[in-house]
């Protein structure tokens, strides 16, 4: 009696790792292209301006302060805040949440490091969205109105960071949100297809987060700064002045050192 012929192996091996955005890959094919160029560009952009400006809060709060009134004194700040800002923010993060919550189980799909990252980007997703919503709120919309009291920058998150609760919410978000940024750029380059292969991934992930432990030491630092270094800052470093007298003090050419001071008047 002849033997029964074997199955026939599968014409490919299973997928494994993170697969490539795909055009044929269903409709949502345009929305998780988006969801991810945004997570970069500009959201990612605009978190590492943001912690290089708070970076800053290391040389006092004058320094953090003219960051401040540099930033708010920029063309079209406004339109600028909420084109690149505020609505990408918002549709990544609601986006993102849409995602998570219809994520499937990816036991058989990633090895166990990419299960880790898959959970670890939703947890610290969710962790972020928290307190940057709490982070907006508090800061740009809640109290002093910093661009238009720059001087106050500092003080204000000073005394928001004096509550043992949020300076710990602080620490724990600054991580959440640079290891969040960090696997994002690792996601993007390899759903992109930027880096094709299992060594590519592995090369870039080390850059990757040397980029990650970089911005969270910046941010940590200015933490310390807020926390410890400078305890006690001034409520305004950058007090109103009087109508018609400017806050740069004149010139004085070397054949009037002899002459009085006098206030420049506008």
């Amino acid at each position: 009696m002849a033997a029964a012929a074997p199955p026939a192996p599968p014409s490919s091996a299973p997928l494994r790792g993170v697969q490539p955005l795909r055009a044929g890959e269903g409709h949502s094919f345009f929305w998780r292209r988006l969801h991810s160029l945004s997570g970069i560009v500009p959201i990612g952009a605009f978190l590492v301006e943001h912690i290089v400006s708070n970076f800053e809060m290391l040389n006092g709060p004058m320094a953090y302060a003219k960051q401040v009134l540099f930033l708010n004194s920029l063309p079209l700040v406004r339109v600028l805040e909420w084109s690149f800002i505020f609505i990408p923010l918002a549709f990544h993060a609601l986006y993102g949440v849409f995602i998570a919550v219809r994520g499937r189980s990816n036991v058989n799909v990633y090895p166990w490091a990419g299960n880790f990252g898959y959970l670890m980007q939703r947890v610290t997703g969710i962790i972020a969205l928290l307190y940057i919503a709490y982070h907006v709120a508090t800061q740009r919309f809640m109290g002093t109105n910093l661009p238009e009291h720059p001087g106050a920058a500092f003080a204000k998150v000073q005394h928001e960071l004096a509550n043992p609760v949020i300076l710990a919410v602080y620490v724990i978000a600054m991580i959440a949100t640079c290891w969040h940024f960090a696997y994002g750029i690792w996601l993007f380059a390899a759903k992109w297809g930027i880096t094709p292969g299992t060594e590519a991934r592995k090369k870039f992930g080390y850059v990757c987060g040397a980029i990650g432990t970089v911005l969270c030491v910046m941010g940590l630092t200015a933490i310390y700064a807020v926390v410890v270094k400078y305890p006690n800052a001034p409520e305004d470093v950058m007090p109103e002045v009087p109508a018609g007298v400017s806050r740069v003090a004149p010139v004085v050419a070397p054949r009037d050192l002899k002459a009085p001071l006098q206030v420049a008047v506008r």
